[in-house]
Parts: structure tokens; C-alpha cells; sequence
């Protein structure tokens, strides 16, 4: 199997919007462990296009579900389009852990934004 799974149906993705901050980021991180029931290969997509603000109170539910992919032998991937989100990512020391998809759709197929190509295997 290549770096995503044959059916676009074994890809779980989690949409949030409007502002992701000290008082949102349990919603949120409530949202992303449900998300994560079950067993097998976890592929998880975080689509945050619609986000207009984000701190840094939301990286470590971001980090527990990349983490749990790993480990389930799959991936998490971030959709956003906000440069404040980027810098989030990069004042947290994750931005190649979380680098930028301009869709779902990219996420799904591995092909970053910024680079229009696959992302770097760890």
C-alpha cells in the first residue's frame, strides 16, 4: 500500500471553524479523540480552512492524534489556508509536522500546497 489508503471511505476527516483558543480547544480536542474510535490504521484529516484564528492551545490535541496515527500505522493531516495558522505551527516547532494542504483532497493524496509535491517520509 502506498502512502495513503485505496478508498477515500478509510479516511476519517474533522472540520472546525470560527476561532480555536483556550476556551474552544477542549471542543476541539474532544472532537478529535471521537473521531479516533475504533481499531486499525488511522487516517485523519484536520480541515481548518474555515478557522479565522488559532493559538497554541490546540497543538497538543493536534499532536496526541498525529501520534495515535502513527502508532495505528497511519497519518494526520492538516488543511488550512490562514498564515497566522502557519506561524502557530512554526512557533510550536511543528511546522513539518503539520505542513499545509490546500483541500481534503490534497491531504487524501499526499500533495502539500506549498510544494505541490508528496510530503518527506519520517
Amino acid at each position: 500500500m502506498g502512502p495513503h489508503p485505496d478508498l477515500f471511505d478509510e479516511c476519517r476527516v474533522i472540520r472546525s471553524g470560527g476561532e480555536l483558543d483556550l476556551t474552544t480547544a477542549p471542543a476541539f480536542a474532544r472532537g478529535l479523540e471521537d473521531v479516533r474510535h475504533g481499531t486499525g490504521r488511522l487516517f485523519l484529516i484536520v480541515d481548518l480552512r474555515d478557522v479565522t484564528f488559532m493559538d497554541g492551545s490546540v497543538l497538543a490535541p493536534l499532536c496526541a492524534a498525529w501520534d495515535e496515527s502513527r502508532e495505528r500505522q497511519g497519518w494526520t493531516r492538516v488543511v488550512y489556508t490562514r498564515s497566522g495558522i502557519r506561524l502557530v505551527f512554526r512557533a510550536g516547532s511543528l511546522d513539518e509536522r503539520f505542513p499545509r494542504y490546500a483541500s481534503a483532497l490534497d491531504a487524501w493524496r499526499g500533495v502539500l500546497a506549498d510544494r505541490g509535491r508528496p510530503p518527506r517520509q519520517p
